[in-house]
């Protein structure tokens, strides 16, 4: 009952709700009125027919026909009675079988069961709860991210100002608490001052807004903050943004990246302590045609293979894994073994020295388009835009940028772009079925062609692999991964959709055993790059490198594969 109570305060407290029950109470009261006026004319008629009966009778003659019971103790004789009975009848459909179920529903069933849900919402988090992660609103990002942060045991919670929704997302597991993510009272309530980071991901005003309200909390908890314009990272800064991420930028830099200069360049993706992580492709190479067996790199340049990628997927790098003609190997080793590789391939090939030929299409040119085409022309690369909006063609002219304008699934347009001699296309509208077409188009065009595209929404990632997709990725994935670098200080080395590098401590019934006797690869698909060791990192480790007490392993690989390892190895006894 004191629960009820609550729940009732609750309800009668929204604004919404007394104006509800005040309409409901207004149709009740006329629906009581027509009764007793009914009642009243059943009097009149029944005197006029010769026939006395009480003031009770009347209503409950009156409620059985409304309600349709219809006993038939109490009827009219004359046409005129019958007549009136028909009325009273038909109104008492319309009025308590039709309108009052919806009016019940409308006006307090349903606000009843709305206030029920809003109260069933967290409205803060324990003192216990601490070095966590808060996100400020729910979207593809935070989608992401929560998985990752769950699989590495980082505690996490996310900020939904909608009661209802929060209880929505709470009911679907979610670590929800509703409230104000503008409102100080809320960052108080969630514990920003133990946080490990607070996530801003809204708009550029609001994550201004939003960080400044968090600084009057905590002066001291890091604030990771979005920003969609390059405009934004000076405010956000000044405003009290530890690390400012401006993903749009950062994914169209990713995607130049991708198809940038020519074939069988080596492509710099980042450093993971003191590796650096490279992916070659290998078309036009003399990779092409050759196992990894035959290759042979780790003992010909000292870097390690630790996978190909074939439309989408990480393929482990098995000895006798034959690379795609159109497929990019992974590799990671010391700056010394990935330059002992860029002259290998510039003396098997001659590929380094001819980046000033290569020719890039870039289709679309927004916020993605345009980062992608700076990025690409800061390399040396020609660069040719097709956009389909005037305005936005006029915009991209006056940055001194090549433009074509027209629609990109016209051949005129891609043909008037320089299709012919282009080595690469990076497609990146925001609407997946079009760069799934578009890719489609592309391939059959040009089937050696290298193609990469943007996709929104994750789910569409497999469509745009098949359409022949070169490379794909989506800012949802790439915010992801900068925010859990950003989360652990540092670089972000962005390998592609799922796949990340992992720090696992080596188990002590492991200790004494040879890596090839482990089987991490063979039973997680997760591979060893690195072994981390009183301070020190062994590269390149082979089959029969001894694990020690305190090692710790450098890995690659999915999310599914880490907890594959984590079941596999860290959950056994010592």
């Amino acid at each position: 009952m004191k629960f009820l109570g609550v729940q009732l305060s609750q309800y009668f407290r929204i604004g919404d709700a007394r104006r509800n029950l005040g309409m409901l109470l207004r149709y009740l009261a006329f629906m009581t009125l027509v009764t007793f006026a009914f009642a009243a004319a059943f009097h009149v008629l029944m005197e006029h027919e010769g026939q006395e009966h009480s003031w009770i009778t009347g209503l409950y003659w009156t409620l059985t026909v409304m309600t349709t019971l219809g006993f038939g103790d109490i009827t009219f004789k004359s046409d005129l009675g019958r007549l009136f009975s028909i009325l009273v009848m038909m109104t008492g459909n319309v009025l308590l079988l039709m309108v009052l179920p919806f009016a019940l529903i409308r006006f307090f069933l349903a606000p009843w069961l709305e206030t029920q849900m809003r109260f069933r919402a967290p409205r803060g988090v324990t003192d216990e709860v601490r070095e966590h992660v808060i996100v400020c609103r729910w979207d593809e990002v935070a989608a992401s991210l929560g998985p990752k942060l769950d699989a590495f045991k980082i505690p996490w919670v996310v900020l939904e100002p909608d009661p209802t929704k929060a209880a929505l997302l709470h009911g679907d597991g979610v670590p929800v608490v509703t409230g104000d993510p503008e409102a100080r009272a809320t960052y108080a309530a969630v514990g920003a001052a133990r946080a490990r980071a607070i996530v801003a991901n809204l708009d550029d005003p609001a994550n201004t807004n939003i960080t400044l309200t968090i600084r009057e909390e905590s002066a001291t908890v890091p604030i990771l903050a979005m920003a969609n314009r390059n405009e934004s990272i000076d405010l956000l800064e000044l405003a009290g943004a530890t690390t400012v991420l401006p993903l749009g930028r950062e994914l169209g830099e990713q995607l130049a990246r991708r198809a940038a200069s020519r074939f069988g360049a080596v492509f710099h993706l980042g450093e993971v302590d003191d590796l650096m992580v490279v992916e070659i492709a290998v078309h036009g190479t003399s990779l092409v045609g050759k196992t990894l067996r035959e290759l042979d790199l780790r003992r010909r340049t000292g870097v390690t293979v630790v996978g190909a990628w074939e439309r989408g997927r990480l393929l482990p790098a098995a000895a006798d894994l034959v690379p795609e003609v159109n497929g990019v190997l992974v590799a990671a080793g010391p700056p010394k073994s990935v330059e002992a590789l860029e002259t290998l391939l510039d003396a098997e090939d001659g590929t380094l020295g001819n980046e000033g030929g290569s020719a890039v299409i870039v289709i679309g040119g927004g916020r993605v388009g345009l980062a992608a085409a700076t990025a690409l022309m800061r390399e040396g690369c020609a660069v040719t835009v097709v956009e389909h909006e005037r305005e936005a063609a006029e915009r991209l002219e006056r940055e001194g940028i090549t433009v074509v304008a027209g629609n990109a699934a016209e051949r005129r347009v891609l043909d008037d772009a320089g299709l012919a001699r282009a080595s690469a296309v990076i497609v990146t509208t925001n609407d997946d079925a079009m760069n799934v077409y578009l890719s489609i188009y592309l391939r059959r065009l040009q089937p050696t062609i290298r193609i990469a595209a943007r996709v929104t929404h994750e789910k569409n990632q497999e469509a745009l692999w098949r359409a022949g997709a070169d490379f794909v990725a989506s800012q949802s994935s790439l915010g992801k991964e900068a925010l859990f670098a950003a989360l652990e200080h540092r670089a972000l080395v962005f390998l592609g959709e799922g796949v990340d590098f992992f720090h696992v401590p080596v188990a002590a019934h492991l200790v004494g055993q040879t890596l090839g006797a482990c089987g991490v690869g063979a039973r997680t698909g997760l591979q060893v790059v690195a072994i981390r060791r009183d301070g020190h990192t062994e590269t390149s480790p082979g089959p029969g490198s001894v694990l020690s007490t305190g090692d710790e392993l450098l890995v690659v690989g999915t999310s599914t594969q880490r907890t594959a390892f984590a079941r596999e190895f860290e959950a056994k006894p010592s």
